[in-house]
């Protein structure tokens, strides 16, 4: 089943327009070291009070290392970045499916909220089904509301927004693939 992220239509902004800062609540925070073109850390503060399924694949998966080496293979400029496939998601391997595939934990009912889709926000992505996310996740480089309430929102970037602004971008004609993209070499969880 294709874990992809629905959307309307991209907008583009400058990213230092959205300068956006959000508090490091009670976490825990997902740390991602980012490896290939780009190097840097993304700390992500979840929100396991908004999403807590949601947040406890995500740790589970980060905790049994499954997002180590994969690659965030959908990045559309001035909208989001993907990652999180760790079925054919991995760096090194054939990546002609990566954003197809999920985890071998099952998916997940949907967790939707009052938060809005802000720049640094994190969402899950998912299928047509409200209740398919798995383990793909998207982080925004934009304002995009039309996502508001019918996609996951289960954290923030508390620190490294300029990492994600410099992650490579893809083609906007294949839908934000990235020929070379950047990946997570190594994503572990704070409490």
């Amino acid at each position: 089943m294709r874990k992809v992220l629905l959307l309307g239509a991209a907008l583009a902004f400058p990213a230092a327009v959205f300068a956006q800062s959000f508090e490091d609540t009670d976490g825990p925070n997902l740390v991602i070291e980012v490896g290939g073109g780009t190097d840097g850390q993304i700390v992500i503060d979840l929100l396991s009070d908004v999403a807590p399924g949601h947040v406890g694949q995500i740790t589970a998966l980060a905790e049994e290392g499954a997002y180590d080496g994969v690659v965030f293979h959908r990045v559309i400029d001035g909208f989001m970045a993907q990652t999180g496939d760790v079925q054919f998601g991995k760096q090194g391997s054939d990546l002609s499916q990566a954003g197809m595939g999920g985890s071998s934990r099952p998916d997940l009912e949907a967790e939707f909220s009052d938060l809005s889709f802000e720049r640094g926000v994190v969402g899950m992505a998912r299928s047509r089904s409200p209740n398919s996310a798995n383990s793909q996740f998207f982080i925004m480089f934009a304002p995009a509301t039309h996502l508001d309430g019918q996609y996951t929102i289960v954290g923030r970037v508390i620190d490294g927004v300029d990492v994600v602004d410099r992650l490579a971008k893809g083609d906007p004609s294949a839908n934000g693939a990235v020929a070379t993209p950047d990946y997570m070499a190594d994503v572990s969880v704070e409490r």
